[in-house]
């Protein structure tokens, strides 16, 4: 069954991308959709059935090169079934989404690409479908590689755009810097560990963090920067703070893409290797610390950027980053099993928020600023009920101490709780708070912008916009589903007690007495942290890997005592919620003034917000101007003219002299060649008296 989930996209890819001629456009369409249909029901029965123990289902032999022995098989536990439901789920109903909102894009000079478009889609399925399911580094990253190539080709889908096509460089380029610490991480393993098999690594964990690693100009703990660099990656794919602006410029894409690639699936595959390499972050917490405290920045900055933001895509691009931000702070402080709850229940609001956006802009004639829409409520109305219970997910709504609520409530709610008692209500805790209540304010901001108020912008697109067909709003009422209930049924799965996490995660309960074990050492080190230099290459002699979908350290106590909270902490989201709806009512429904004259009063601030922290701009300085003087300078001067210039200048000049030298020595006459000889013989016979003749 796995194996069939696996290979289900992989198989529409194909017949879409190269038998489109036999099928046509409507078969390429309905075998994509389908396959995927059949991956997700089989995906839901996999989760549902699940047992506690973790599978490895081999496909082939991959790789032997020396010490490096890489099978290409399927791991199957709780945290890759939750992600297979995740993907093919999202997947499916965006490709059924897609045969309405691409039904009337315009045709590149005569020839249609809709195939092309869904087997992009496919393909990305597939190499998402491997990430989740590797068994070893290289074939995540193989999977890591592949959604990356295939965002690329989605993002510039309209490769005619400009904008699309600098959208999709920008997106390769940031994400190939987190890809090389992802690299070095890898790398460094295998150095260490001599293997790249999870459970080899996971049963090494303990030994990593008793080692001594010498990187660039001083000597590391090795559990720590092999964890750091890991991030690294996981920063570029998921868009944290600093490797996060090819995010809102890749909204160039198609919206359907959008909702597939950076609402559910890729963006969260950061927040997956994390919690996949729990066994090595819980011996690592100087990396986890610094995850934590990225994770808050990153939430705090996109939702001050989300405030002011016109473009309907690019306020809830913000929003996926920013909530992106709450599942490494949860990872961050420990509690891996709630980054996987709001990833889990995020993937449901999310896509449809993107989706529902799309039927507004396919229902608008391709208006995307929020600024030129406004009372489309009645205009609109399963895509207003739709857009409105993703905001009211993702904003937070429910009932305060309980566990009744939407979903975005309850997972959000599990990690302010637990940044609060991992960081004992430090920064982290007081980052995610005031994000909440900034994803308040620009969430409802969206809504009063785009379905109440006055109409604005072209008359004749509001008097013809309209709802959008059936295979477009079938996918948002499935979603919405997901945004109201996926929570509530899961909760104790993913925040219960200890027990109920343990059970559903495959984690044995006696695990706390055995998990710590240290690996004994190659060469019987003892206590020595740091092995010679020349011994790091020798594979660590392992103990048995960890039990269960993800580890947590037995002395890691942050979700029970999250638990325990103050109750002025577990309502403290509620009450950031509350502020930031009635705040976002005020300015723009009771006082629609108030925005103008606020951001007229604070222009300096504004200005800041709407320019995205200047990152892009401070980034052009340092990077990409000097770059292009660099590559300018070494075409203008180095190929321009020393090499065509000097370097061609002189062969030029003197080839063809002894091109012409020696062909006037091939006279023809005897005499001539007899000349020379006399001289080579003359030649010779000087050289050797004069450097090495006889004594």
């Amino acid at each position: 069954m796995a194996t069939i989930i696996l290979f289900a996209p992989l198989i529409g890819a194909l017949i879409a991308g190269f038998g489109h001629r036999v099928i046509g456009d409507k078969g390429a369409q309905y075998v994509t959709t389908g396959l995927l249909f059949l991956a997700a029901a089989l995906s839901w029965i996999t989760f549902l059935g699940l047992g506690h123990e973790t599978q490895i289902i081999p496909i082939l032999d991959w790789v032997e090169s020396g010490q490096l022995q890489v099978d290409w098989a399927i791991r199957l536990d709780r945290l890759t079934a939750i992600m297979l439901i995740v993907v093919t789920t999202v997947s499916s109903l965006v490709h059924l989404y897609s045969m309405g909102y691409m039904a009337h894009d315009p045709q590149f000079e005569g020839v249609s690409y809709r195939p092309r478009f869904f087997a992009y889609l496919s393909f990305f399925t597939f190499a998402m479908l491997m990430l989740v399911t590797a068994d070893n580094l290289l074939q995540m990253f193989f999977g890591w590689e592949g959604v990356g190539v295939a965002s690329y080709l989605l993002i510039g889908f309209y490769y005619k755009k400009p904008s699309a096509n600098a959208a999709a460089i920008k997106a390769f380029v940031v994400n190939r810097v987190g890809d090389f610490g992802f690299a070095l991480g890898i790398f460094g393993l295998f150095w260490l560990t001599g293997s790249i098999r999870f459970d080899e690594i996971f049963a090494a964990a303990p030994q990593l963090a008793e080692t001594e690693l010498q990187f660039l100009w001083r000597d590391w703990n090795a559990a720590n920067l092999l964890a750091f660099l890991l991030f690294v990656g996981a920063m570029g794919k998921s868009a944290q703070l600093f490797l996060h602006t090819w995010l809102p410029d890749a909204m160039e894409g198609p919206t359907p893409v959008s909702a597939l690639i950076h609402a559910a699936t890729m963006v969260t595959a950061g927040v997956f290797l994390v919690c996949r390499m729990s066994p090595l972050m819980e011996y690592a917490p100087e990396a986890t610390t610094f995850i934590t405290y990225l994770g808050a920045m990153t939430a705090f900055v996109a939702a001050t950027i989300g405030l002011v933001q016109n473009d309907i895509k690019r306020v809830i691009a913000y929003s996926t980053m920013s909530q992106l931000g709450y599942m490494f702070v949860a990872a961050g402080v420990g509690v891996y099993s709630v980054a996987m709850f709001h990833l889990f229940t995020h993937a449901f609001f999310k896509a449809m928020l993107f989706l529902g956006a799309g039927s507004v802009i396919h229902g608008m004639h391709h208006e995307q600023d929020m600024r030129n829409y406004g009372n489309l409520r009645k205009k609109l109305p399963y895509t207003f009920w739709a857009m409105m219970i993703g905001t009211l997910a993702i904003t937070g709504v429910g009932i305060p101490l309980t566990h009744f609520g939407f979903a975005g409530f309850l997972s959000k709610d599990a990690i302010i709780e637990s940044a609060y008692a991992g960081t004992q209500g430090g920064f982290a805790f007081w980052a995610l708070v005031i994000a909440a209540l900034f994803t308040s304010f620009y969430s409802w901001r969206l809504m009063f912008l785009t379905f109440y108020g006055e109409q604005r912008g072209d008359k004749h697109t509001h008097e013809h916009a309209h709802e959008s067909p059936a295979v477009m709003t079938i996918p948002l009422g499935v979603l919405a589903l997901g945004s109201v209930f996926a929570g509530m049924i899961w909760y104790g799965s993913f925040f219960g007690d200890h027990d109920q996490v343990n059970d559903f995660f495959g984690i044995p309960h006696h695990a706390e007495a055995t998990a710590d074990g240290h690996a004994p050492a190659a060469d019987d080190h003892g206590d020595d942290h740091a092995a010679p230099a020349d011994d790091h290459a020798a594979p660590m002699a392992h103990a048995e890997a960890p039990a269960g979908a993800i580890f947590m350290h037995p002395d890691n106590h942050v979700m029970d005592e999250a638990h325990h909270a103050p109750k002025w902490v577990k309502v403290s989201p509620f009450v950031a919620m509350i502020l930031g709806f009635v705040t976002a009512f005020w300015f723009y429904i009771v006082n629609p003034s108030l925005p103008k004259r606020l951001a007229d009063t604070v222009p300096h601030v504004h200005q800041f917000l709407l320019n995205k922290w200047y990152f892009d701009e401070i980034y052009d300085f340092l990077f990409v101007k000097p770059a292009f003087k660099i590559g300018q300078f070494l075409w203008k001067r180095g190929d321009g003219k020393t090499i065509d210039g000097f370097l061609n200048g002189v062969a030029m000049g003197i080839v063809p002299w002894f091109t012409r030298m020696a062909g006037r020595a091939q006279s023809g006459y005897v005499f001539t060649y007899a000349f020379a000889m006399v001289l080579g013989i003359v030649a010779l016979i000087s050289i050797m008296t004069l450097f090495g003749g006889a004594h």
